[in-house]
């Protein structure tokens, strides 16, 4: 769901769409997990993994850059919050206050339309996002946080071969990333994004394939 070659309000209109069929549809009562949130160190596979997810699932797949994109937008924020229902809705804004009252949060603009846009995908279901801090906003009962990690020497070498950079360039890319992802969910979460305990499942791509770790994903839920 990348903004290259489609504007954000025609990808936005086409996932409203979507929900209102869903919406029609009876709904799994098994479905335990209903969101799978992923963060991951860069060049550790945590994007391929993502995708094998939400091919496999049939879950929608939400990217960092398209979450931070609607985030920049009032409007955005809005329309999406009016495809819940009054319930939802609410339950949704009084589960946003407790987090910023029980993390001491100081909400600006951006955090707040942040909260509400994975809060409303959270409330929909059937969905893998990736970063932004997904995992500090919804709550447990139906969210499986996922942390994808991987040895320096192997995510250095995935990013020389991705990007086609040497090793100190892609040792300078890393750090860069992991400096940047590092102070935004310090800044925005007061959390620490390396805390093991800020996740239910750490997937090491180091030892673990990619299609091992979709296998151990998809049968936990």
């Amino acid at each position: 769901m990348k903004a290259k070659t489609r504007s954000i309000e025609q990808i936005i209109e086409e996932q409203v769409r979507r929900w209102q069929i869903i919406r029609t549809e009876e709904k799994k009562e098994d479905e335990r997990i209903t969101v799978i949130t992923i963060s991951r160190e860069p060049g550790s596979g945590g994007n391929i993994l993502a995708k094998r997810l939400s091919d496999q699932l049939k879950f929608d797949l939400f990217y960092q850059e398209f979450i931070h994109n609607m985030a920049e937008s009032a409007h955005v924020s809005v329309q999406l919050l009016e495809t819940l229902d009054e319930k939802g809705a609410t339950m949704l804004e009084e589960w946003i206050s407790s987090l910023v009252d029980g993390r001491h949060l100081w909400p600006d603009q951006y955090l707040q339309h942040l909260m509400k846009i994975i809060g409303t995908i959270g409330k929909h279901g059937r969905a893998v996002i990736m970063g932004r801090g997904a995992n500090f906003v919804l709550p447990p009962e139906k969210r499986l946080s996922i942390r994808v990690i991987a040895p320096l020497k192997t995510r250095l070498q995935n990013v020389c071969q991705e990007f086609g950079v040497t090793v100190d360039q892609a040792r300078i890319r890393v750090l860069k990333t992991e400096l940047d992802r590092k102070a935004f969910i310090k800044k925005y979460f007061n959390g620490d994004i390396r805390d093991p305990l800020n996740y239910d499942l750490i997937i090491n791509t180091g030892a673990l394939t990619i299609d091992d770790a979709v296998n151990a994903v998809s049968g936990r839920r």
